[in-house]
């Protein structure tokens, strides 16, 4: 007897036992293998998709079959396509944590739940909540990519956890230890550097990769082009006196497309961290980031009158959000404000 219409069929191949099925959904016609020789469990395969279609959950034999690794094959295009700087750090994060624990799943695997699991694990490894914060924010670009895709690779979206970040600056330099670095290391390229970072609070590699064409010695102005920063804006600021001093000397001499910041043998810096280590740990600072030089800068400014979204725009802070967690008010700062007030 032939079955109801719009109940699907079964039927097998010509010289195999294994039942297929075959039914519709919106007009299009599917078919697909039971792996099964008994009719019995066919009739079950058939008779879940039929449920997936009038629950409006179905999405199909291929569909089913993509992992997230395919996922992640899409991010790392999407990354290059639009030039992401962050391209091997993502990389690198689905290579060492993502892909062992998440990589051979099916996308229709991934539950909310699946995904709590990975963050308990890289807990348990002892793994900060800013790091795991930013493998979530990976793998969430991985299936909005999927969900947007034509067509989609994901059909539903679980809950990607944010965690709470202690991510608050801590560290300041201060003039006496300024001048303890650069006793350590009076190269000129070394001071030119902090002298920059703790004036513009621009970033390590903002700085090393900047080329004398960038530097108006005359016009005593430095530019970063859109596109080579961190934010993809452009910034220019205009020289101190002690930056233009220290500059004058690093330009000079050299054709536009060479590097500022050079060694004593001509070869650009652009690693200088063990000299920065050891500099810090001569003025008494070790564990001093380059990258305190920011809130340095930050702090510096403000005591200088200047107004806030004038810093954010010198610095590179693009929200204001971002620029409060370096929290350029120091313990000198407050002791200052507070015998400012018994002296009233």
């Amino acid at each position: 007897m032939p079955r109801p219409r719009g109940t699907g069929s079964l039927y097998q191949q010509k010289d195999s036992a294994v039942w297929w099925i075959k039914y519709h959904r919106n007009g299009r016609s599917f078919r697909e293998s039971t792996r099964t020789t008994e009719r019995r469990q066919a009739n079950r395969v058939l008779a879940k998709r039929l449920a997936e279609i009038n629950t409006g959950s179905f999405v199909g034999p291929t569909h089913e079959r993509i992992t997230v690794g395919e996922l992640a094959d899409d991010l790392f295009r999407d990354y290059r396509i639009n030039g992401r700087k962050t391209t091997d750090d993502v990389q690198t994060r689905w290579r060492l944590h993502l892909e062992p624990f998440l990589g051979s799943h099916r996308v229709l695997e991934v539950t909310s739940d699946l995904v709590a699991k990975y963050v308990d694990q890289r807990q348990h490894e002892n793994a900060q909540n800013a790091t795991i914060n930013r493998e979530m924010a990976a793998l969430k670009r991985m299936f909005r990519l999927g969900m947007y895709a034509t067509p989609p690779k994901v059909f539903r979206l679980p809950k990607f956890p944010k965690l709470a970040e202690d991510n608050i600056r801590k560290g300041f330099l201060e003039d006496a230890q300024y001048k303890k670095l650069i006793a350590y290391c009076p190269d000129l390229w070394f001071r030119a550097l902090v002298e920059m970072g703790r004036t513009y609070g621009w970033r390590s590699s903002e700085l090393i990769n900047l080329q004398v064409k960038q530097v108006d010695v005359d016009a005593r102005t430095i530019r970063l082009e859109p596109g080579t920063t961190k934010n993809k804006d452009g910034r220019e600021v205009t020289m101190t006196t002690a930056v233009h001093n220290l500059l004058a000397q690093c330009v000079a001499g050299k054709s536009s497309e060479d590097a500022v910041f050079t060694r004593s043998d001509g070869k650009p810096v652009r690693d200088f961290r063990d000299t920065w280590a050891k500099a810090t740990k001569a003025a008494g600072v070790p564990g001093l980031l380059f990258h305190d030089l920011r809130r340095t800068a930050a702090r510096n400014l403000r005591r200088a009158g200047i107004a806030e979204g004038v810093i954010m725009k010198i610095g590179g802070w693009r929200t204001r959000s971002v620029f409060e967690r370096y929290a350029i008010v120091s313990q000198t700062d407050i002791a200052d404000a507070l015998k400012k007030l018994e002296a009233v």
